[in-house]
């Protein structure tokens, strides 16, 4: 019997998470797709028994259709994720981020499933003068990564539109947790935080660490992730998947020298083009419809992700 559940970039960081939480809830089996360039099978170890695994390309629509076939839902998480990345290279994150994610809409449209569920990006509201930011807003994307995965919103609502495909796109903000690969200089900023926390080093801020995210610990959006696949009337809608907050990244250094007990001040560098200044999610819309629901604070969560990485880094 083939898996109910697809996850496209099933390897990566959030995309494992999906899957721990799909068998925590007796999904039975998952089919993870992971081409690996990113995603490794390690963050699958403990779970390995009960997942599919295709080391397969997202742009090859046959294979595709071959896999989701007898799948309900699909997540599709898998990307160029890193808008320094789009704009050093743009070709490469464009192939996959636009025509990659129109080959799982049409894959998942021909093999008959009824949701897919789309890892969008925050980055596409850009600079906004005024926060939270909201759904409502005018998108106004700053790097290529950033109108790639506008564009990929926008197919999917098209394909809901047009061809019966449910769809849901969730506006990731600044996710972090375990698992997050620290080794890459595209990494998420929490990850070689921790890195250089557990290593006793200074880590280096581009720009003034006055820059503000929405930083959000992974289990809480997996959950979201989980919810947007079940919740009724909201095919074709994208909803933000932050948890409300915002702290700048002098804020969380400064938690998490305190946590460990060391002093270390920040080394500065250039701000990066692309980046976006301030970024905190308005998660109104995303409770009322999908049952949002964030159960970490943001000392829980680093808590959590600096006890894994102390483990793993050992």
């Amino acid at each position: 019997m083939r898996p109910k559940f697809v996850v496209t970039g099933g390897a990566g960081f959030i995309g494992s998470a999906i899957i721990r939480a799909l068998l925590a809830e007796g999904a039975g089996r998952v089919a993870v797709v992971d081409n690996l360039a990113s995603g490794k099978l390690a963050n699958l170890e403990e779970v390995q028994d009960h997942v599919e695994t295709h080391v397969s390309d997202i742009r090859d629509f046959d294979e595709m259709k071959e896999i989701f076939s007898g799948a309900e839902v699909v997540w599709h998480l898998a990307a160029i994720p890193s808008v320094p990345r789009s704009i050093a290279d743009p070709v490469p994150s464009h192939d996959v981020n636009i025509n990659g994610t129109f080959a799982v809409l049409r894959a998942a449209k021909e093999a008959g499933v009824r949701r897919v569920v789309y890892a969008a990006s925050s980055s596409a509201y850009g600079d906004t003068e005024v926060l939270p930011k909201v759904e409502s807003m005018t998108p106004r994307p700053k790097s290529p990564y950033a109108l790639q995965k506008l564009v990929g919103e926008y197919y999917c609502n098209l394909f809901t539109e047009n061809f019966g495909l449910e769809t849901v796109a969730l506006r990731f903000f600044n996710v972090y947790g375990p698992r997050q690969d620290p080794s890459s200089p595209y990494s998420g900023v929490l990850s070689l935080f921790m890195k250089h926390l557990l290593a006793r080093t200074q880590p280096t801020l581009f720009g003034d660490g006055g820059q503000s995210r929405d930083f959000t610990y992974v289990e809480d959006v997996a959950g979201l992730c989980l919810k947007a696949a079940r919740a009724q009337g909201v095919a074709g809608k994208m909803y933000n998947a932050g948890n409300g907050g915002r702290y700048t990244l002098n804020e969380i250094w400064a938690m998490l020298q305190q946590m460990e007990g060391v002093s270390l001040p920040p080394l500065f560098g250039p701000p990066r083009p692309g980046d976006v200044r301030d970024s905190q999610a308005d998660t109104t819309s995303a409770m009322r419809d999908l049952g949002h629901a964030p159960r970490f604070t943001m000392e829980e969560g680093l808590r959590a992700t600096l006890a894994w990485y102390r483990t793993a880094m050992a």
